[in-house]
Formats: C-alpha cells, sequence, structure tokens
C-alpha cells in the first residue's frame, strides 16, 4: 500500500506553482520560523541561516514545478533547508574526522528519558561551542530524526563515521554540561 501524504497547504502550493507572489508570502510566514531553526542548529551562525533560509525559499520557489506532492511541502522544504545549510559549512571546509580505520563502534545505550531535563539556554550554548561536525551529526540524528545511514548520505561520510560522530559529539556536550553545573 502506497503511503498519501495529505498536505493542508496544497491549495496555497498551487497557487504558488501559478506565481502568485501573495501565496509565496504566506508560505514564507508558515515555514520561516521552523526552517531558520533547522538551518540555524546545523550553520550555528545566525547570517549564514538567515542567508540559508532565504536561499531556501527562492530554491523551492524556482523548483516548486518539481514539487510532486509526495510528502508535504513542509518536508521537501525541510531537505532543501538542510541541503543549503550542510553545502554552506562545506564552504567553511568542515571536517569530518574520518573513522573508518577503528573497529566496530559500540552500540548506543537506551536514552534515559527522565534525565533529561536540562536548561534550554545552557545546551544552546554548549551545542554552540561543538565542532562543526560534532553539531551537524548530532542535530541531524537528535533534532531532526535522520538515521545514520541517510546522515551519512547527506554528508558523504560512512555510516561508522556518523555514529562515532554521534557519540564524541553527546560526549563532549556532556562534558561541557557538566562544566557548568547543569546536573543530568
Amino acid at each position: 500500500m502506497e503511503t498519501v501524504y495529505i498536505d493542508k497547504h496544497a491549495d496555497l502550493v498551487n497557487d504558488c506553482r501559478n506565481g502568485n507572489r501573495k501565496a509565496q508570502f504566506e508560505i514564507y510566514k508558515l515555514y520561516a520560523t521552523a526552517m531558520y531553526n533547522v538551518a540555524l542548529r546545523i550553520v550555528n551562525d545566525d547570517a549564514e541561516a538567515e542567508d540559508v533560509l532565504q536561499e531556501a525559499f527562492l530554491d523551492a520557489f524556482n523548483r516548486i514545478a518539481d514539487f510532486r506532492q509526495e510528502t508535504t511541502f513542509g518536508l521537501w522544504l525541510k531537505q532543501i533547508v538542510i541541503n543549503r545549510s550542510i553545502n554552506y559549512l562545506r564552504k567553511r571546509k568542515m571536517e569530518m574526522v574520518s573513522v573508518d580505520s577503528v573497529a566496530d563502534v559500540a552500540d548506543e545505550p537506551a536514552a534515559d528519558f527522565e534525565e533529561t531535563h536540562l536548561k534550554v539556554e545552557a545546551i544552546k550554548s554548549a551545542m554552540a561551542e561543538l565542532p562543526d561536525g560534532y553539531r551537524v551529526v548530532l542535530s541531524l540524528y537528535l533534532f531532526e530524526g535522520y538515521d545514520h545511514e541517510e546522515i551519512a548520505h547527506i554528508l558523504k561520510i560512512t555510516e561508522n563515521t556518523s555514529r562515532t560522530q554521534y557519540m564524541r559529539a553527546k560526549r563532549k556536550l556532556n562534558s561541557l554540561l557538566e562544566m557548568r553545573g547543569v546536573a543530568r
């Protein structure tokens, strides 16, 4: 059975296809904040996140004829934002630590959701201090819901590298939070 996505903004999207500027502005207002946050979590810079956002919307509106409604418009736009964000990092020459020579990586232990009552500002601040490679993998995995296979494909790294970057990012983030006295 084929999955059917019902996009509650399908009428606006169709109006955008017809070049309706008002519909484009409505779409922008609906998605701008969420897409900005996605970009900011990846590029870790307000100005670059704003640039990514603008370019992503321009891309989306210029390529809206390519949108086949196999997913919702929001998911399609989010993928454009993520790809644009990663391209910005590549321009900054983001380096991923290759771990192909490292033996198997241990499986991730199950998360204890009760211990995750950390202060949001402390986490944001600590995340901003992570190296680009760590922050990107952590954001894609935790916030955007990608698995390591998808992250590997997006970043053009191995799954093993993605898992290792994720584990190292978690350790580094915990270390930064402990240094700041944020209880677990």
